[in-house]
């Protein structure tokens, strides 16, 4: 796994969190993520949205994409699609992708690099697996994360954020058992370089076997953990968390995670997690496919003006025009 790496006895640490004093979040419930087959036919984790959580205010989806390794011919991604209403984040942990925008940002991401696309009153773009990678296979994992604007800002012009791996803010566990990567947001005063429209925090650690990784969290966000690879526990009552599961957490002031003492082959650096929640917005959520509002007549409006190739500011000349019907979801 080359997302960014660091020795960790080099790096800023995280508090002593008195165990006995401090609010610690339960875990409310887990989720095991569901399958689901996206754009041109890849294949995608998902604990939400779902039957088990149809919401998780102010995110609105998360996809795992891998960890899969392609043969050549194999790897697809999602064509020229459009947005409305939120936010996209990427994070290639390996491999590559290559994203374009009608904005005009765009490139490669590549082993702990964060693409953030704030589609706002509209945006078309397109992701799909570089020309190396489909013709000649290889390993490829990655995130998916959509973020909720609010309804004062679901018209902002849109914006992208090319987040280099060197740019994410890198802390550690109180013992150095854990490495803490911080790509938006802030934890105890360590801020990632996303810019976020919507206060979230986003980290992607690696916890050590056998190690534990306390957390302060802001008491009026939520807070969910989402394990990419390996197994752990969740929470002071030790709730058990494996790859394609989430756990939701109750209030409180600081999360606790602890990696298994013996981890699966794939994950023999320690257990993979992501740990996000972020300031509920509380507010309607209308949505359809690729468009997230706030009420019906603004997913019609949507549509409308995709149809009559309003949505996108500016329109590159190769991007086709789609049917209504096409939904990237």
């Amino acid at each position: 796994m080359p997302a960014v790496t660091a020795d960790t006895l080099t790096l800023p640490r995280l508090p002593e969190l008195p165990q006995e004093l401090t609010a610690w979040r339960p875990v409310r419930r887990t989720v095991t993520a569901t399958h689901s087959v996206e754009g041109e036919g890849f294949a995608v984790r998902r604990p939400f949205p779902g039957l088990d959580l149809p919401a998780a205010d102010p995110f609105l989806l998360l996809d795992h994409l891998g960890a899969t390794e392609y043969a050549p011919g194999e790897a697809k991604g999602a064509p020229w699609h459009p947005h409305r209403g939120f936010e996209t984040v990427t994070y290639v942990i390996d491999g590559a992708w290559q994203h374009a925008d009608s904005t005009g940002g765009g490139g490669v991401i590549a082993d702990g690099q964060t693409q953030w696309m704030t589609a706002g009153a509209g945006v078309l773009h397109s992701e799909l697996p570089t020309e190396e990678l489909v013709a000649k296979g290889g390993l490829f994992h990655g995130v998916q994360l959509w973020v909720n604007l609010p309804r004062s800002h679901k018209w902002t012009p849109p914006r992208y954020q090319d987040i280099g791996a060197d740019d994410v803010g890198l802390v550690s566990s109180v013992d150095g058992g854990a490495l803490v990567r911080v790509i938006a947001g802030e934890l105890d005063g360590h801020a990632g370089p996303g810019v976020t429209w919507t206060p979230i925090t986003y980290l992607h650690a690696t916890v050590s076997p056998g190690a534990r990784l306390d957390l302060p969290w802001p008491e009026d966000f939520t807070a969910m953990v989402y394990v990419l690879s390996g197994r752990g526990t969740v929470g002071a009552e030790a709730k058990p968390l494996e790859e394609g599961q989430l756990a939701v957490l109750g209030h409180g002031s600081a999360v606790t995670l602890r990696a298994a003492d013996t981890q699966p082959l794939a994950s023999k650096n320690g257990w993979e997690v992501l740990v996000l929640g972020g300031r509920p917005i509380n507010e309607p959520v209308a949505r359809y496919g690729p468009f997230v509002m706030n009420t019906r007549a603004e997913i019609i409006q949507a549509v409308e003006d995709y149809q009559a190739g309003r949505l996108a500011t500016v329109q590159p000349r190769q991007v086709p025009h789609l049917g209504a019907t096409d939904e990237r979801i």
